[in-house]
């Protein structure tokens, strides 16, 4: 297997974070993360090494066509194209997460070993999401790119790509941990249209998206502490600064705790 794999695992994440296509992105981002934990090798991480962005990033297959998410069609969960589209919107933002995790990697040099080995065990984990998600699409007779989709969760990682404090702060622990509010929702909708299996795929989803938004939450922490700011004070500056969507209820409250979040933060967004 190639040596980068065990020496320059960041290098390795902006390799895969360039490949166009879903299936192939998915299983490198496995076993890169894999990877770290077979080979001693892989413990020296590259986190001084800084690279030049490709013209274009991320890696996307010609299909979802991208439109403005107004122009994204609403359709009801109880018809089979219905609960295919809303299983379609729901791959999209785990095949967004994968290149959301790779790129916190690649990108922001300097910090600590273990920033980069959780932000790619959650590549690793937004590629099993992605897979399994893909996998019950086909068995409704659709796959990824059926459907249109937009690009939300991406601009917000443009935003604030010379600002490692901010992508901390609004991506993971505030467009991801949107899911957690948002997946029972969801699975109350599919478990009536009697698609089980897809409940069963959001409920691994929830899992693991609880450890996702708690590592955001470890790190966002970890940066404030580390520039003697307040993250809570700051979270309302950033926000602002970066448009960030304003977070509405009802809120996942006891998935928002598990994930880190504290009363005063939960105080805040309401």
């Amino acid at each position: 297997m190639d040596p980068i794999l065990w020496t320059a695992p960041r290098a390795r994440a902006l390799e895969v974070l360039c490949l166009p296509d879903p299936a192939a992105k998915a299983a490198a981002a496995r076993e890169l993360f894999a990877s770290l934990t077979t080979h001693a090798a892989a413990n020296d991480i590259d986190a001084q090494a800084t690279f030049e962005p490709p013209p274009t990033l991320p890696g996307r297959p010609p299909l979802p066509r991208l439109v403005p998410p107004k122009e994204v069609p609403t359709r009801s969960p109880f018809t089979l194209e219905g609960r295919a589209a809303l299983l379609h919107a729901i791959t999209h933002i785990e095949f967004n997460a994968i290149n959301l995790a790779l790129d916190a990697v690649w990108r922001f040099p300097h910090m600590p070993a273990a920033f980069y080995r959780d932000w790619l065990r959650v590549a690793s984990e937004e590629a099993l999401h992605f897979t399994l998600l893909r996998d019950h699409l086909q068995t409704l007779g659709f796959d990824y790119g059926s459907f249109d989709a937009h690009d939300g969760l991406w601009t917000m990682t443009q935003r604030t790509a010379h600002d490692i404090t901010a992508r901390m702060a609004l991506v993971p622990r505030t467009l991801e941990a949107r899911g957690l509010d948002a997946t029972p929702p969801i699975q109350a909708k599919l478990r009536k249209a009697g698609d089980l299996r897809a409940v069963e795929i959001l409920d691994v989803i929830l899992r693991d998206e609880i450890g996702h938004v708690a590592i955001g939450n470890h790190w966002y922490r970890w940066l404030c502490e580390r520039d003697g700011l307040e993250p809570v004070a700051l979270y309302g500056v950033l926000a602002a600064r970066y448009e960030a969507p304003r977070m509405r209820p009802p809120f996942n409250l006891d998935a928002r705790r598990a994930a880190g979040f504290t009363d005063a933060e939960i105080a805040f967004l309401s």
